[in-house]
């Protein structure tokens, strides 16, 4: 292993990551907290600071070990859920649609914002990789977590938002699986069923619509 491109690596991933954990936690308990339900706001998770959302192992830990034992060819991590009693929401089964849908949404706007911001450089010809690296790899984090995030299984968002969608029968049904839900995922992660047939098409048409909104500003800075 390089360890100097492992630093480098780190140093250019650092404050995407950062970013696209914090913003969609606190953004899960801001929507929350506005449809009637305070657990987050009460526990201080409705908060811009990392240190509330970073889990030592799922976020730390677990995505170093990944990265050391597949040379960087696979990586997957996790933050502290943000709590919410659904109980106390205003309507709790049209609103936590809304509430998981909150972080899915807070990463595309970032991916959106890092695309602003690369081609806001290239225009004041800013030349550093660095910078440009370190945008690059801000829409992808934020690409990557908007998607998956989205799969429609619980506890992943996707499957709060399904749940939320389906008749209550259904829906019972589906919210079932949420205790091994995790576990679910984890082996069809492991079986690359979930990037092959759900990572990568999405993935590519996320890419496309935001090329297509960034294209103004892509002619305006040339």
């Amino acid at each position: 292993m390089d360890i100097a491109n492992l630093i480098q690596t780190v140093a250019i991933y650092a404050l995407p990551v950062l970013f696209a954990i914090t913003v969609h936690e606190a953004a899960h308990g801001y929507v929350a907290r506005y449809l009637g339900d305070n657990t987050a706001w009460s526990l201080g998770r409705v908060t811009m600071n990392p240190l509330k959302h970073i889990d030592p192992v799922g976020t730390i830990a677990m995505p170093l070990m990944l990265y050391f034992a597949t040379s960087g060819a696979f990586l997957f991590g996790y933050a502290k859920p943000v709590p919410v009693n659904f109980g106390n929401l205003k309507n709790p089964k049209r609103d936590m649609v809304w509430v998981a849908l909150a972080g899915p949404a807070s990463n595309f706007v970032q991916a959106l914002a890092w695309g602003i911001a690369f081609y806001l450089l290239q225009g004041a010809q800013v030349s550093e990789p660095f910078f440009l690296k370190m945008c690059q790899a801000g829409i992808l984090v934020n690409v990557v977590m908007f998607v998956f995030n989205l799969f429609p299984l619980p506890p992943l968002d996707g499957g709060r938002i399904l749940v939320g969608l389906l008749p209550y029968k259904q829906a019972a049904l589906v919210s079932r699986i949420e205790p091994w839900g995790f576990f679910v995922v984890m082996a069809l992660v492991l079986a690359g069923v979930v990037s092959k047939l759900w990572m990568q098409p999405l993935m590519s048409v996320t890419y496309g619509v935001l090329e297509t909104v960034l294209t103004p500003l892509a002619y305006l800075v040339k």
